[in-house]
């Protein structure tokens, strides 16, 4: 117990041992310590220069807009804060697979600092990441951490433990967890998540999204049987299929009978239930989203969003109108893991227009400034509110024919006009 009331810091003290290092790599999600980062941006004097390296930021900080010219942040995946920052090219956004995070953090940065929020301490000396493993995990053992000590963080089960002698300072400082506002299932989300849902074997392995068609097929298989779940996120929809005892696990082939994830984000239900749960196990980034480890479920079903696709069947997945968006995620991780598995599916979802029908997401070509995020080699399914496309082991020219048949009726024929052009259509 000495141990740990001298590694107690205040604010000030934080500050002072940040300021020694040059790379500070921080948490994402939940496991962002908002006490801390917050203490970095309102005292920015404290440091003469830093990189904060994080995915996917919760809060908007002044150092994220680069006010302060001596601090870089250096974004992983956008949020809407990173996002409006890179556009205005005060960031930096940097390419990746999610799954190779951790050793690109690892090669680019110089005996950085590992930043984060954790559940308080057990009787054994560990803290729990809770919600998190990401890419922190991977640092346990490997750099020195400073954590913020939460009690609303969930103790929670796998390689996401720090123990006492690993942390070289803490500060505590209790705040709610940062919880999802619950959208609306549509029924266009509804169209495009039945398509799906019939396709789902029983036993099956679900890699399952964030947004409104994930969560409506989920919700799909309430009649499942023995579903497990190998996925980057863990969502509500999660939960639910647990409680009707949907999700077993006994089939998967890795970690069975496990819930296997590298974040969460939902709702307090859903942090609750991951709460001193013995059935899920959180895991670093390079593990969870490995293709190769994705590869070793047989019956292994991804489902993923893209905002456009094109004749050739690759997927813009992280621009918008040909400007950055997000990032890669670990969308390509999945589909290229499905690819890989025995019986893989993988599943790319898109509403078929945009602005009020005004835009056709399926095009002949991407729009300009579009960035691929699933290859045309990778991509498996595609499914609008029409209909679903598979185009693993089809000819362009059977593609083509296929995604014109799953577009919005009104622009089939100005499509067919576009493919016969090109030569994809006789």
């Amino acid at each position: 117990m000495s141990i740990l009331i001298e590694k107690e810091k205040t604010q000030t003290e934080i500050l002072s041992i940040l300021s020694k290092y040059h790379d500070v790599i921080v948490s994402m999600g939940n496991g962002e310590p908002d006490y801390i980062l917050s203490a970095i941006d309102e005292n920015p004097e404290a440091f003469s220069s830093l990189k904060i390296h994080q995915i996917l930021e919760m809060k908007n900080r002044q150092y994220i807009q680069g006010e302060f010219p001596h601090i870089r942040y250096v974004s992983y995946f956008m949020s809407g804060y990173a996002r409006k920052a890179f556009l205005n090219g005060k960031c930096d956004l940097v390419p990746n697979h999610f799954h190779q995070m951790p050793q690109l953090l690892e090669s680019e940065t110089e005996k950085p600092v590992i930043v984060c929020q954790t559940s308080p301490m057990d009787q054994d000396g560990y803290f729990s990441l809770g919600t998190e493993a990401d890419y922190t995990a991977h640092f346990i053992g490997k750099a020195p951490f400073v954590i913020q000590v939460n009690e609303f963080v969930p103790r929670t089960n796998g390689e996401n433990k720090i123990h006492l002698s690993q942390v070289k300072a803490l500060i505590n400082y209790n705040q709610p967890l940062h919880e999802l506002t619950e959208i609306p299932v549509r029924n266009i989300d509804q169209k495009i998540a039945a398509y799906i849902a019939e396709r789902i074997n029983h036993g099956s392995t679900l890699q399952v999204g964030i947004g409104c068609i994930p969560n409506a097929v989920v919700g799909l298989l309430g009649n499942h049987r023995n579903l497990g779940i190998h996925t980057e996120m863990l969502t509500d929809g999660i939960y639910d299929l647990v409680q009707q005892g949907v999700i077993t696990g006994i089939e998967k082939k890795t970690y069975r009978k496990k819930i296997v994830a590298t974040f969460a984000l939902g709702s307090k239900q859903l942090y609750d239930f991951m709460d001193n749960n013995n059935g899920i196990e959180m895991l670093s980034v390079d593990k969870v989203n490995d293709p190769r480890i994705i590869a070793q479920e047989d019956n292994m079903v991804a489902i993923n969003a893209t905002t456009e696709v094109d004749f050739y069947g690759q997927c813009a997945s992280e621009t918008v109108a040909g400007k950055y968006y997000s990032s890669t995620g670990g969308q390509a991780d999945f589909s290229r893991g499905v690819r890989f598995a025995k019986n893989g599916k993988g599943f790319i979802c898109l509403y078929s227009t945009a602005k009020n029908d005004t835009i056709s997401r399926i095009q002949p070509i991407l729009a300009p400034g579009s960035v691929v995020t699933t290859s045309k080699n990778d991509v498996d399914f595609v499914v609008t509110e029409y209909g679903i496309a598979q185009l693993k082991g089809k000819s362009i020219f059977e593609r083509t024919k296929s995604l014109i048949e799953i577009a919005h009726p009104k622009f089939r024929d100005e499509l067919t006009f576009e493919a016969r052009r090109m030569g994809f259509l006789i």
